[in-house]
């Protein structure tokens, strides 16, 4: 599971990293990014790199009622290949959704401690996201979900699940237009070895979504 997250990565940098030619309208630091708020992604057009911002919670095109992207924040990377929901996306409509760190909620007998978990090798990374456009009548969403899998050993004390991030070197793979093979990506991302994990507590403060500021990340002594 991965219901929220961070980027505070620099504007600059992001740019130059993905090599986009285009400032970001939207770009701003986000201490607690939430599901149904707009999110930065990366999409490849076969040629060029696209930054811009999709709504977090996917909407299938077919979907008869939008408000089905509350439930769909997540894509399960074991099954992925096999949903309806997702595998048709798999094969054709992958991007990368950037953020520099997620929360995560460790049950404790006290009650359950938000932690915060970072890479130590990396100032920013991509997510392993899916997404898809949606209309009616004169409405037109698009929207995006981030792929897990089942906790690496750093993780599982923390939470079951996790989400997947791509090593720096298969982000332009993982981007790649054009139809690919879903079982080739399932056994990909079954065997997509997550390492060089940190995690501290922060303060309850993060649990309410409304809540934007640098005290969401602040580590708290337990």
């Amino acid at each position: 599971m991965c219901g929220r997250y961070t980027l505070l990565a620099d504007e600059v940098e992001i740019l130059k990293e993905y090599g986009i030619d285009h400032k970001l309208e939207e770009f701003a630091p986000r201490y607690n990014i939430a599901p149904g708020q707009n999110v930065l992604t990366v999409i490849s057009d076969g040629e060029n790199n696209r930054a811009g911002y999709l709504k977090w919670g996917l909407v299938p095109f077919w979907a008869k009622d939008p408000s089905i992207g509350y439930k769909m924040i997540n894509a399960r990377s074991e099954t992925a290949h096999e949903k309806p929901s997702f595998k048709r996306l798999l094969q054709r409509k992958r991007c990368l959704i950037l953020a520099d760190s997620f929360y995560e909620w460790k049950k404790e007998e006290s009650g359950k401690q938000p932690m915060r978990i970072k890479k130590d090798d990396r100032s920013f990374f991509a997510f392993a996201g899916l997404w898809d456009r949606w209309k009616q009548d004169d409405k037109e969403l698009v929207t995006c979900t981030i792929l897990t899998k089942e906790a690496n050993d750093f993780m599982e004390p923390i939470h079951k699940r996790m989400p997947v991030i791509l090593p720096k070197e298969d982000e332009a793979w993982w981007m790649q237009q054009g139809d690919r093979d879903p079982n080739e990506l399932h056994d990909y991302l079954r065997s997509l070895s997550i390492d060089g994990l940190k995690a501290y507590p922060v303060s309850t403060h993060v649990n309410n979504a409304r809540n934007e500021d640098e005290a969401c990340i602040e580590p708290i002594t337990r």
